[in-house]
């Protein structure tokens, strides 16, 4: 799914010359931390599925233009400028063929390049922090079996002050933090797996939640709707409990839409969530998208 930040709402020129001061000397590479990194050698299946629940295919195929699968994304253009998703096929050149799980692992869950370079926080890894080491072995395994292309990477066309890359590193010094997913020892097993799909792999907050003026999310409104940043897609609606079903849904109605795209009232989805349906949830076990409706219709 086509996540993009917030950028600063204030003075360009005020926000240039802090990021200029404080961005630049930020020893984001010393964050990561390689060496606790446990796992079981990694399992395709499970891979491709969690690549499949986790939005890689939807953002890093250009499904529109005919691009082959992870060989790119197509333009997300924004009120901040256009990004463009990388290739992740196993290339050498333009891919990930030359990286380490390690390296795979940081910037999955860290957002950090192998050169130690800062990720745009539009590739939503302050979620995918909540990952497991499992679940990166598992995503490496299922991405090392993509065939290469290659396809050049683009790069992103982004407006002053955001095209100011020493930004992102003073946004992660503020916002980035370690999170591992931590179930809810006294909710069931539908609701926990509910919750791990939608606060990690899904990140469906990413879009539905509103931001503060540096990006990051408002914790105290989660799930509660937001205006878009994507060029003509409008408002994203709030999926609490208490919107859902005042506007008539039931935990069916949502598993059902999440794999059709069909929604309560028999409209279809517009916007991004025809990509999230497309190439990602309705590639889900049935289970599991009952798992995220039950878990947003019961959310603590």
């Amino acid at each position: 799914m086509r996540k993009i930040w917030l950028g600063l709402s204030v003075t360009p020129l005020i926000v240039a010359v802090l990021l200029i001061t404080f961005g630049n000397n930020l020893p984001l590479q010393a964050k990561v931390d390689r060496s606790q990194f446990t796992a079981e050698p990694g399992n395709v299946a499970r891979g491709a599925y969690l690549a499949r629940a986790s939005g890689c295919i939807a953002c890093h195929t250009d499904t529109e233009n005919g691009g082959k699968p992870l060989a790119g994304g197509s333009p997300l253009k924004t009120e901040f400028g256009t990004f463009y998703a990388p290739n992740l096929t196993t290339d050498k050149e333009q891919g990930i063929g030359n990286w380490t799980q390690a390296q795979f692992a940081a910037a999955v869950r860290h957002g950090v390049s192998p050169e130690g370079r800062p990720y745009y926080p539009a590739f939503p890894y302050t979620f995918y922090t909540r990952l497991s080491d499992q679940d990166i072995a598992d995503l490496w395994a299922a991405f090392l079996t993509v065939p290469p292309v290659n396809r050049n990477n683009l790069s992103h066309e982004l407006n002053f002050p955001y095209n100011i890359r020493q930004g992102v590193s003073l946004w992660q010094l503020l916002f980035m933090e370690d999170q591992p997913f931590t179930p809810a020892i006294t909710e069931n097993k539908a609701y926990n797996r509910g919750k791990y799909l939608v606060e990690s792999a899904a990140h469906c907050a990413a879009c539905h939640s509103p931001r503060n003026l540096l990006g990051a999310l408002d914790t105290e409104q989660l799930f509660e709707g937001s205006p878009s940043v994507l060029e003509g897609e409008g408002s994203v609606p709030a999926i609490t409990a208490k919107v859902l079903k005042q506007e008539g849904w039931t935990e069916s109605d949502l598993s059902y839409a999440l794999q059709s795209g069909v929604k309560a009232d028999g409209d279809v989805f517009g916007g991004s969530m025809v990509e999230v349906v497309r190439d990602g949830t309705s590639f889900l076990q049935k289970q599991d998208r009952d798992a995220i409706a039950y878990y947003l219709f019961n959310r603590k």
